[in-house]
Parts: C-alpha cells; structure tokens; sequence
C-alpha cells in the first residue's frame, strides 16, 4: 500500500498540474476525514496526519487523555504510552500520540478518494480563476467543444471552459466543433463550481488587442488607439494618432498594400475596417469620420436641447454613401466622434436655412444681412424644384450663402458665451471666500424670509449673494419672496458684505443666462467648500473651439455624451480595404452612390466646391 500511495501521489501531481504542497494539504485532510470514519472519532477530538512523500507511509496522531486505566481506546492513552511522547506528562493531561490503525492505508484508500477528489477540484478551481482572471482583456486561444443555440463551449488552458454567449459572436461567422478559434478574455465570474469564463469575438476591445498584436507600433507606444466604433461582422472605424513625429499612424496600421490590415480582417470574417488619424479639430475629424463620403461642411451646436449635435452638410450624390446602409456609417461616426450627428444634403441644408431666417428669432439678423442674396437662391431652389440644371457657379452661392449663415451664428453663440463667462467671474470676485462661513441667520432677516431661503437650500451668505448676482430671477422665483423681500435682502448683504449689483457691462439676456448656466449650482456647491483651487476651476461654459480632450471608448448607443476629437488624414491615406463592398443606400436617402440625381455636370461640381475653395471661403 506504501508503493501505491507513492505512485497515486506522483500520478495526481502529473494529471492535475497542481502545486505539491495542494495535493499534500488534501492527502492529509483525506487521511484525518479517514480516520474519523473508520474508528467513528469525535469531530471534536485533535486529528493530524503525517505523509512520507518518500515512502508513501501515512502515520495519524490524535490527542488523547492520559490515564492508569483505559476505558476508552479511541480517547484514552495510558501513562506510560504517554511518557514515550513527553517524559513530563501526568495524569489528566492531553497528549498527541501515534494512533494509526492497522491496515489504515486500505482503509484510507477506500474511504478518502471522495474527500481527495473534492479538495483536488477545489484547487484546480482556484488555480483556474486565479490565472484567468488575471488575463481579462487579453486574447487567448481555445478549441471549440460544443455549439449550443445560445452559447458557445470553448476548451482552454489548465482544463478550464469558456463560454460565447450570441451576443459576444460575430454574426456572419459559422462555429464548428474542434476549429481552434481566438476571442477576447472579457470577464471571469466566480461560481460555487468552477469559475464561468466569458470569451468575446464581438467586443471593441477584441479589435484593438488584434491591433496591438498585429502593428509592431501600438505596442511599442509610437501609435495610439484613440477610439473604436464596431459593429461585429460588418464595419468599424478606428481613430489612431502618432506619439513620435514622423510616424504616419495610419501607414503602420494598414501596412504594405495592406497586409497588416488584411491579417485581422480575415481574423473578423472580412469585417470591413476604416482607418482614420485623430486630430483635435472636431469638425475635421467627424468629416473623415463619414469617409469615404465626401463632406462639405461641418457646423457644431453645443447648446443644441439634448446632446451636443453636429450639423454635417455633403453633396447630394453623397447623402446615401454618407448616411451608410440602414444608417450603418453615420451610426459609427456617432460613436467615434461622441457627437449626435444630423447629415444633410446642400439643398436640404439650404432649404432648413431659409426657413430658419423667416421664422426663427435667432436667424432673424440674417434677414438684413443676406437681404440682396435671399432672392437669388430662392431662384436657384425653385429651379431645384422644377427639375431644371443648375450650374456649379449657383451650387457654390448656395453652400456659401449656408456656410456665412451657420458660421454667424456660431460666431454669436460664441459671444454670448463669453459674455457668460465673464458674468460668473464677476460674480465670483464679488462675493468674499468668508462669506460662504456665515450662516443665513446673521443677516437678520425677517423669520419668514429665512424660512423661505432654507427651504429654497441657500445654507450661507455667500452662496445667497453669488445666486442673486448671476441670476436675481432664481431667488424672486421662490415662492413667498417678493421684490420687497429682494430689496430687503439686498440690503441686508450690503451691510454684511458690501454687496452691489453687477455693472451694465456684464448683462446679458436673461434667457440665454438661465439657459446656460446650467452648471451654476455645482459651481456654488464648488465655492461654498472653498477649497484653494476654487478659483482655479475652469469656465463653465467652455468657448465652441474647447473640447481637446481624448474621448472615451464610445457606448453601444448611437451618441455618447462626452465630446472626442479625432483627426482627419488625407484622402489618400485612407484605408482601401473595404472600397469594393461600399455600403448600400439606406431606405432614407435613395440616392445613387455613382452618378449624381440632379446635377448635370458632376465634374465641375466637385471642381466648384472643392476643399481648397472651401476653406478659401470660410
């Protein structure tokens, strides 16, 4: 039984591929759960065991009570047994003696293995979560072993199984058993059996790893991945930037004619792959971010309701391509960029334009400004209408006229913000860092009126005198505070403060004020703690050029909140991987992607509203 127990040990460490001191730790529980069990010992009572690694023999010591007559064998050890041990014990101590029965390695064989096996498959648990759940996010290889309706069954390393759900697959992808297949490691969960391991082939991440794995340049940190927009099976779009001047990051991504490119568009089942260079310039990157479609101009609106939107206006033969099947192109644009993006045709933008100056008060100014060019592309739209050519010369005028409205008006946007800005600083200066320790109370106003403003939240001072310079229609709106109770107010903070109001200079229209300080409560929060670095925080209301900050993996969702910038490259840089597949029209713009709808001389078209002459213009 020795040779048995020494070969039984060196198989187990060969077969499970467990550290030595695992398996020892279980043989020895095993040995002690056999021990109870074969002499029916109290759970109670001290058990170890003792394994030779050399020899295989297993010795069990127990404590007993050391007594002149034994009564009970399993509990009782007598006197002189006892002194072998330890000369010093007496009577009624407890001793660890040698208690091993005969023929305990049978025994132990017989009734330990479901003990053995049981810690066994706990270590291997552990050992599998332990190295899996440090490779999350990394690529790892496995064989497939079974397909099922809504998952996939995956064989990996050290004897683990990972799992596919539908969701994490690539839809235009066929599995079949025993294929070796590559995904992406995206999260290990901790089970009562062994650990679930979610693999992911549909995953950005799965992209950018096959990115980092295939250019030599990610991983060395000369070219970075700024965002990923993918919808696996059918088109992503990449945005890199270089780190090292002189480094063309979309070069090293595509590689020679390709290659590198090619590589891991067959990895993702010829998933077509756009490549494009991050620039801080918003408006240069969402047009490359709707390549191949040709843009003519981009308009950004920041205090649009909602998301921040961006207007983008391409030639009407470009309307389908830019727009993308069902949406497809437009959709990852949206994703790259962190931009709501609207797509209009020139005449579809013109058409908006004209309206927007008759009925909107915002474009109301354009009315006497436009007042001699209005008529003449009203004839150019009507001729639209009839079906009639139009030449270049009137294609230009039309983007023009278009380009000088939007361009005015974010100019304005960008001087009321200004002015914005330069009301909060105002107030800000006006009002003492220790005004923000004093409670409400110390203005001695009348009960009712504390009442109202401890109601309203206004817990100090500094707070009600910053609230009453930026926006004085924030405390008259409280119900039960009238103009009377404003000037009571007002005096009150004269006296404690030296409070005035703000000069003529920094008014505004008070709608565009309440309209867009809609961060003016975080910013008081921010000064009634007073840190130090209050008034090192930045404006509120960034100007329209802001935003260089690098976007954040984009959500699922067709916009996303936080505004990305990504950088434009040159038309010939652009990756041809996908060229022969181009998207098909969307049911929303069934415009030929080939030949222009309503334009008769296609060539001087382009020629007319060509980018140099476009900038020219702006």
């Amino acid at each position: 039984m020795k040779t048995e127990f020494a070969l039984a040990f060196k198989q187990v460490l060969n077969d499970k591929n467990l550290p030595e001191e695992i398996i020892v730790e279980a043989l020895k529980d095993a040995m002690v759960s056999a021990y109870r069990r074969s002499v029916n010992a109290s759970s109670a009572q001290k058990v170890e065991a003792d394994i030779d690694l050399e020899s295989g023999e297993v010795t069990v010591f127990v404590e007993k009570e050391v007594v002149e007559d034994i009564q009970d064998n399993r509990t009782e050890v007598l006197i002189e047994e006892a002194r072998k041990v330890n000369p010093d014990t007496a009577l009624g101590d407890l001793e660890m003696v040698e208690s091993t029965p005969e023929d305990f390695g049978r025994v132990a064989a017989q009734t330990a293995r479901q003990v053995i096996q049981q810690r066994i498959r706990q270590a291997e648990r552990l050992a599998q979560y332990e190295y899996y759940n440090d490779k999350i996010g990394e690529v790892v290889t496995g064989v497939i072993q079974a397909v099922h309706r809504h998952e996939l069954t995956i064989g990996l390393n050290i004897n683990a199984e990972g799992k596919m759900p539908r969701n994490q697959q690539i839809t235009k992808e066929y599995y079949r058993v025993h294929d070796r297949i590559r995904a992406l490691l995206l999260d290990v969960e901790e089970t009562t059996r062994e650990p679930r391991i979610i693999l992911s082939r549909g995953h950005r991440d799965f992209l950018r790893r096959l990115l980092e794995n295939e250019v030599p340049e990610i991983y060395q940190g000369l070219v970075e991945i700024r965002a990923i927009a993918r919808e696996a099976g059918y088109r992503s779009k990449v945005a890199v930037s270089a780190l090292k001047p002189g480094v063309d990051p979309v070069g090293a991504c595509v590689g020679i004619r390709g290659v590198r490119i090619q590589a891991i568009v067959r990895e993702l089942s010829d998933e077509k792959i756009d490549v494009i260079e991050w620039n801080p310039n918003t408006e240069e990157f969402i047009a490359k971010a709707l390549s191949p479609a040709r843009v003519l101009s981009v308009y950004l609106n920041k205090e649009s309701d909602g998301m921040p939107t961006a207007t983008v206006v391409v030639p009407e033969d470009q309307l389908s391509l830019a727009i993308g099947r069902n949406g497809q192109n437009a959709r990852l644009a949206a994703k790259l960029s962190g931009w709501r993006i609207d797509i209009k045709g020139l005449f579809e933008a013109v058409s908006d334009t004209l309206f927007k100056i008759q009925d909107n008060p915002k474009y109301a100014q354009f009315q006497d400004l436009e007042a001699a060019t209005i008529p003449r592309i009203e004839a150019v739209m009507a001729k639209k209408a009839e079906g009639r050519p139009i030449t270049p010369e009137e294609y230009r005028e039309l983007h023009n006229f278009n380009a000088r409205v939007e361009s005015g008006l974010i100019k304005e946007r960008q001087e009321i913000t200004k002015q914005q800005q330069a009301r909060i600083q105002a107030a800000k200066a006006a009002v003492p860092a220790d005004a923000y320790d004093l409670p409400i109370m110390t203005l001695g106003l009348p009960t009712k009126i504390e009442n109202l403003l401890d109601e309203a939240d206004f817990t100090n001072v500094g707070e009600l005198a910053y609230r009453l310079l930026l926006v004085p229609n924030k405390i008259n709106d409280i119900s039960g505070i009238g103009p009377s109770s404003i000037k009571q107010i007002e005096s009150a903070l004269e006296v404690m403060i030296g409070y005035q109001p703000l000069s003529e200079e920094f008014d505004i229209v008070e709608e565009i004020v309440l309209e867009e300080d809609t961060t003016g409560e975080e910013e008081t929060e921010d000064l009634v703690e007073k840190d130090e670095e209050a008034e090192e925080t930045p404006d509120e209301a960034p100007a329209e050029d802001e935003g260089e900050s690098e976007p954040e993996e984009p959500s699922a969702e067709d916009t996303v909140e936080e505004e990305a910038e990504v950088e434009d490259t040159p038309e010939e840089e652009e990756v041809e991987v996908d060229e022969p597949d181009e998207p098909e029209p969307s049911a929303e713009a069934e415009l030929d992607e080939e030949e222009p709808e309503t334009v008769d001389d296609h060539e001087e078209l382009e020629k007319a509203v060509s980018d140099d002459e476009i900038k020219e213009e702006e």
